[in-house]
C-alpha cells in the first residue's frame, strides 16, 4: 500500500487501485481510488490527480477511465469523481467525455498552479526569480535562519505552527493526528516526503512540508508562526524544497495553489487583493514558475437518483465531501 494510501485509510477513507491492459497485456493506465460514505447518499468515489494514463492515447484513457468507473461501481459509490494531473486541453476534454464524464460542479484540489523549472544548476534557478525574492531568500540566511530536515518527532512542533497559521489566515486545518500520521509514513523512510522547519535562535518560525513523485516535486502544506516573519524564513524555506526536490532528480517544483485566474488578472490585483488564495499569490509568483492550468474535477454519475440527489444539495452548501 502506498503512504497516500495507508494516509487516507487511517483518516475515513478506503482505497482500490484499478489496471487497465489491452488485449496483448501491455499496461494503458491505472488509478489510486478513494472511496467512503456519505450521509443520505451512499458512497462515493474519488481518483486525486488520476487516473495515470497517457494523455494523448485516447484509446488508453477510455480504457483507464472505464476501469476505474466499474471498479468505483463495483465498490458500492453512486459516482466516481476524477482530477486528472493534466493541463487543461480539448483533447482531455474529449476523451473524459467520451467515457462518460461531464466536469465536476466543484474542484477538490486547486486547478491553476506556478511551477517552477529546476533545470540547470542552482545560479540559473536562483536567476530565474524575481529580484526580491532572491534578496530575502539570501537575507533570511544573512539573518542567521537555518533550515533542518523534520520527522514525525516534530509532528507536535508542525501542528501548533499549523494552528497559528490557520488561526491568523482564517483556513481549516486537519487534525492533529493527521499531520502525525503524514510525516510517519512520508518522512524520511518512505523517502517521498520531506519536513523542513526554519529556525533562529532556537525557535521555530516556519516550516514546510513537500511530497515527490517521479520528476516532479510538490509543495504541500506551509505555516508558520507569528514572531520572526520578518526574518523572510519562508523564502529560505522554499529554497531548501527546491533544492531537496532537484536532487532527488526532480525536475519540476508545483508550489501548488493559487486563484484561478489568467495571469493579466493576477498581475493586476495581487496587490490589493489578499481573500483566498491571493494571498500566496504574491508570494509564489516571486520564484520564477510559470502558470499551469489542470483539466480540474470531472464525474461520472454512476447511480442516477443518487446522483442528482447529490448535485442538488452541493447547490445548498459549499461543503462536497471530497477533501483529501
Amino acid at each position: 500500500m502506498s503512504a497516500w494510501a495507508a494516509l487516507k485509510s487511517a483518516h475515513g477513507w478506503h482505497v482500490l487501485r484499478t489496471i487497465a491492459d489491452d488485449a496483448h497485456g501491455n499496461w494503458l493506465g491505472g488509478a489510486q481510488i478513494l472511496h467512503r460514505n456519505l450521509k443520505f447518499f451512499g458512497r462515493i468515489a474519488y481518483a486525486p490527480r488520476g487516473p495515470v494514463v497517457d494523455w494523448h492515447t485516447d484509446a488508453a484513457i477510455v480504457a483507464a477511465l472505464d476501469a476505474a468507473s466499474a471498479a468505483a461501481r463495483t465498490a458500492g459509490a453512486f459516482a466516481l469523481v476524477v482530477e486528472p494531473n493534466t493541463a487543461d486541453e480539448p483533447r482531455a476534454h474529449a476523451a473524459l467525455q467520451k467515457a462518460g464524464f461531464v466536469p465536476f460542479e466543484c474542484d477538490v484540489q486547486p486547478r491553476r498552479s506556478i511551477v517552477v523549472s529546476l533545470a540547470g544548476d542552482e545560479g540559473d534557478i536562483l536567476a530565474r526569480m524575481k529580484q526580491k525574492t532572491r534578496y530575502n531568500v539570501r537575507l533570511a540566511q544573512k539573518k542567521g535562519v537555518t533550515v533542518r530536515r523534520g520527522d514525525e518527532r516534530d509532528a507536535d512542533l508542525y501542528y501548533e505552527l499549523m494552528r497559528a497559521t490557520a488561526a491568523r489566515d482564517g483556513f481549516s486545518i486537519h487534525p492533529a493526528t493527521y499531520y502525525r500520521d503524514f510525516l510517519r509514513l512520508f518522512t524520511p523512510a518512505a523517502g517521498c516526503g520531506a519536513l523542513f522547519i526554519a529556525e533562529a535562535d532556537g525557535h521555530a518560525l516556519a516550516a514546510l512540508i513537500a511530497t515527490a513523485v517521479g520528476h516532479e516535486a510538490v509543495y504541500l502544506y506551509g505555516a508558520s508562526a507569528d514572531a520572526g516573519r520578518e526574518l523572510m524564513p519562508t523564502y529560505l524555506l522554499q529554497w531548501e524544497a527546491m533544492r531537496w526536490a532537484r536532487e532527488r532528480g526532480c525536475t519540476r517544483y508545483d508550489l501548488w495553489g493559487i486563484p484561478d485566474e489568467d495571469e493579466a488578472v493576477l498581475e493586476a490585483g495581487f496587490e490589493s487583493r489578499h481573500d483566498g488564495l491571493w494571498g500566496v499569490y504574491r508570494f509564489k509568483r516571486g520564484f520564477g514558475g510559470v502558470l499551469e492550468r489542470s483539466i480540474g474535477a470531472w464525474v461520472r454519475p454512476l447511480s442516477l437518483p443518487l446522483w442528482w440527489a447529490y448535485r442538488l444539495a452541493l447547490r445548498r452548501t459549499s461543503r462536497h465531501g471530497l477533501a483529501a
